[in-house]
């Protein structure tokens, strides 16, 4: 009997002894906390003058902090709009009518940019600085009043031209006012002028006139460089104001305009590199040059002298073989750093028909307008 017994397992359990340690029974058991805290716990309260617990009830008397818990929650946002978009004013912004601003077609283009060299011919700088000297000791004369005889005279064409002591060459008259010259090679700069202004300001101003008055010659080159190149000879042809001096090309000092043509630029009182115009002159082209002078747009009175600053409208402008081409306003933009102005040139001075020479050149030039290939309207 007692080894059947002792198989099952089964023994008498004792009165008052421990039952047997069971671990499966035991992990299987809910485990319910103590109702009070931990004594650790329950000293820090009380160091704190709180009662978070209650003996009586088994609760924690724990008060929550003020607001809603960290992360949780909606808060109000705060008062007033973020400071990037803070305005006081009570009002939007006024719009702004684009439609007001001012049409720029009635504005002057912006300036035509100069060179400071030109790519062809270049005088000599001691040249130069002896002409800036001669222009500062001899200012320009003021206008001269004309004779009946002589004002019809360059009406008709009938112009003359003076030979300056730096022209190495031929000038004949083969006509009235027809002049054919030639210059020996290796010419230096020379300027040829008229004897008698094609302008008299005192005569032709539109200001006293009340018509456009329109000045203008033709030139026509017959050969450039005479056996020794193209590069070592220039043409040019412009206007002076007097007195000029004769040992620089046109354009090039104060008072005077003028068209090269080695690099087909324009040069107005311009000591640099003149300012791109139009292609270079070919031997056998006839090109003139001339000049309009206009009322302003908003003249003075009839019988009002023109108040000081006052400018009339002045054109200027090239043909080529009997062809009107390019221009420009004489009072454009101008540049402050290179221009030095149009002084001598807006029609308060007289001005004489001018042309430059340099090198070995054959040129014909024509005051008289039965001679010209273009056609005035």
């Amino acid at each position: 009997m007692g080894f059947f017994k002792s198989l099952k397992g089964h023994h008498p359990t004792t009165i008052g002894a421990a039952p047997p340690h069971n671990p499966s029974k035991v992990d299987s058991e809910p485990y319910a906390p103590p109702l009070e805290p931990p004594p650790s716990h329950k000293n820090q309260y009380q160091s704190r003058g709180g009662t978070p617990y209650n003996q009586a009830t088994g609760e924690m008397n724990y008060t929550p902090p003020p607001g809603p818990p960290t992360g949780r929650g909606e808060c109000a946002p705060p008062p007033g709009p973020p400071p990037s978009q803070n305005n006081t004013d009570s009002e939007p912004p006024p719009y702004h009518d684009w439609t007001s601003v001012p049409d720029n077609a009635l504005l002057l283009p912006p300036p035509s940019l100069g060179h400071t060299t030109s790519p062809s011919g270049n005088a000599n700088p001691s040249d130069a600085d002896r002409a800036h000297d001669w222009c500062k000791a001899y200012p320009m004369i003021r206008p001269h009043q004309p004779t009946p005889a002589q004002h019809a005279a360059v009406a008709n064409g009938d112009v003359r031209m003076l030979k300056p002591p730096e022209y190495k060459g031929d000038l004949l008259m083969p006509g009235t006012g027809l002049w054919r010259g030639s210059t020996r090679a290796g010419s230096k700069d020379a300027c040829l002028l008229t004897s008698s202004p094609l302008y008299f300001a005192s005569a032709d101003s539109p200001f006293s006139t009340r018509k456009t008055k329109t000045i203008y010659f033709e030139l026509k080159v017959r050969s450039l460089g005479r056996g020794r190149g193209t590069d070592e000879s220039s043409i040019a042809l412009g206007y002076c104001a007097m007195p000029y001096p004769t040992w620089r090309m046109p354009g090039w000092e104060r008072g005077s305009l003028a068209v090269h043509g080695d690099d087909g630029r324009r040069y107005v009182n311009d000591t640099w590199g003149g300012k791109d115009f139009t292609s270079p002159i070919q031997v056998g082209d006839t090109v003139g040059l001339g000049m309009s002078f206009s009322i302003p747009d908003n003249p003075p009175e009839y019988g009002v002298p023109p108040q000081t600053g006052t400018s009339m409208k002045v054109e200027v402008f090239l043909t080529r073989n009997g062809q009107r081409g390019k221009g420009w306003n004489l009072h454009e933009e101008l540049d402050a750093n290179n221009d030095l102005g149009v002084d001598g040139l807006d029609g308060q001075f007289d001005l004489y028909g001018a042309v430059g020479t340099f090198g070995g050149v054959e040129f014909d030039v024509s005051f008289d307008s039965r001679h010209w290939l273009w056609r005035p309207e």
